[in-house]
């Protein structure tokens, strides 16, 4: 019982500071949010809850973690849902930004699946194979909406859960970030759609195999796809 009110007392305060951020408009997208203490008293609550609560955030990509800088309103995605427009400049920015975050995906992400394949529980792969289908539908739905951005990052973020590697985990809101700016690009977003589909038949097919070598190849090609037809291959 202590540990579902602390789980709704976490949603609550999640709750809380996004009304800030969304109907508030008290921090906008790019500002950088106050320190945990002074974060913490304005909501009332422990800095414990409001870690966690920031994790909420996090995984639904309104709030980003720069390590060293501290937690940051996401301004790209907001700028794509919103149809805002990106600048040249700003462009080029954040492709050399995605160009890094999928260079660590393909480092961490493939390996985490290839985890999964072995240590996942038969109901966690039957909840990332529900999670896949979902996407699935999704991308054929409207393969640019924001809920098949949040369907994507569940679906591989479910993956990397299942690998029970703690320290892998802590990378989960790269591939967020990454999925995010991908879409805010809007470059090539019907291929990546078309390719994504594709490769995720792939990578369900050998997680429900628990064919470990096939699903960390599976997973390689997925990233390498995102890259090519992102353009984000070649140097800027």
């Amino acid at each position: 019982m202590q540990i579902e009110n602390k789980e709704n007392l976490s949603q609550r305060t999640a709750s809380a500071l996004k009304s800030m951020i969304v109907d508030k408009n008290k921090y906008k997208p790019g500002e950088k949010l106050p320190n945990e203490n002074v974060l913490a008293d304005e909501l009332k609550v422990s800095r414990t809850t409001l870690r966690e609560a920031i994790r909420i955030l996090v995984s639904e990509g309104l709030l980003t973690v720069y390590r060293g800088r501290g937690t940051f309103v996401s301004d790209v995605l907001n700028q794509y849902v919103d149809g805002g427009s990106l600048h040249v400049e700003d462009v080029l920015a954040m492709k050399v930004t995605l160009r890094d975050l999928y260079e660590a995906r393909l480092i961490i992400e493939p390996e985490a699946a290839a985890l999964a394949a072995k240590r996942a529980t038969d109901e966690e792969i039957e909840e990332i194979l529900r999670l896949g289908d979902i996407c699935q539908k999704q991308i054929k739905k409207n393969p640019k909406s924001k809920k098949r951005i949040e369907s994507e990052v569940n679906f591989h973020g479910a993956i990397m859960k299942a690998s029970h590697n703690d320290f892998l985990t802590q990378f989960t809101p790269i591939l967020t970030e990454t999925i995010e700016k991908t879409f805010a690009l809007e470059e090539n977003l019907d291929m990546i759609a078309q390719d994504a589909y594709n490769d995720h038949i792939v990578i369900m097919k050998f997680l429900e195999r628990r064919d470990s070598a096939g699903l960390k190849s599976a997973s390689i090609m997925h990233l390498r796809h995102a890259l090519w037809d992102g353009n984000l291959t070649e140097s800027l």
